[in-house]
């Protein structure tokens, strides 16, 4: 842990700045994570099971109370088709259609964001490490030939913090990235797999 402080003192103001990305990378991992894993959690079979039967049943109320009770995504562009479902299968599309233009670019809000701060990390940590360089050249330009080895390998020892940091942050978030975006495009999937189903349902039975 001492190494790590003074590595981080002796890296440069270019360290205070790759904290401050981390920072933000860290409260959108964890938003995000809150807002895929958690807010949008739904047991998907057992909730278009449940649907599909009180619609089977003419209970169209009772789906839509039970729409109610979740928050996701699929939950909310369901009671949208349901509000409608006594209109023409036009309207119910179009109704289907705009709540998923509407809770579907939620999901992948910010998700972008990360992929963003990973080469901004990457990027200000090589920075860092050149801009180190250059300092630690002039230094040992003015120096004793005696002391200008030693110079030179503590300037780059320090310079080259700068890039461990900004990879250190980097992965993680490339990471995450990855997870994230992949549990996106699988809820995306299921959401528009399932609207379709219960579109088709519920336009069949009216025919």
């Amino acid at each position: 842990m001492e190494y790590i402080t003074l590595a981080f003192e002796n890296g440069g103001p270019f360290m205070y700045i790759i904290l401050i990305v981390l920072v933000v990378g860290l409260a959108i991992m964890i938003e995000r994570f809150l807002y895929i894993a958690v807010k949008n959690r739904i047991d998907t079979s057992a909730f278009v099971s449940r649907i599909l039967e009180f619609v089977k049943q003419g209970n169209v109320q009772s789906a839509i109370n039970l729409c109610d009770r979740s928050k996701a995504a699929l939950p909310v562009i369901t009671k949208a088709g349901l509000q409608v479902s006594a209109e023409s299968p036009q309207d119910i599309q179009n109704a289907f259609e705009l709540a998923a233009m509407a809770e579907l670019p939620k999901l992948e809000r910010r998700t972008h964001y990360l992929s963003m701060i990973a080469n901004v990390a990457t990027l200000l940590g090589l920075l860092g490490t050149i801009i180190g360089l250059i300092q630690s050249f002039q230094a040992v330009a003015s120096a004793d030939s005696s002391q200008k080895a030693a110079l030179l390998s503590a300037g780059i020892s320090v310079a080259m913090n700068t890039t461990a940091f900004g990879l250190i942050v980097a992965i993680p978030c490339m990471v995450s990235h990855s997870y994230i975006q992949s549990k996106t495009n699988a809820i995306i999937d299921d959401i528009n797999e399932n609207v379709a189903r219960l579109y088709q349902y519920l336009t069949k039975k009216r025919s």
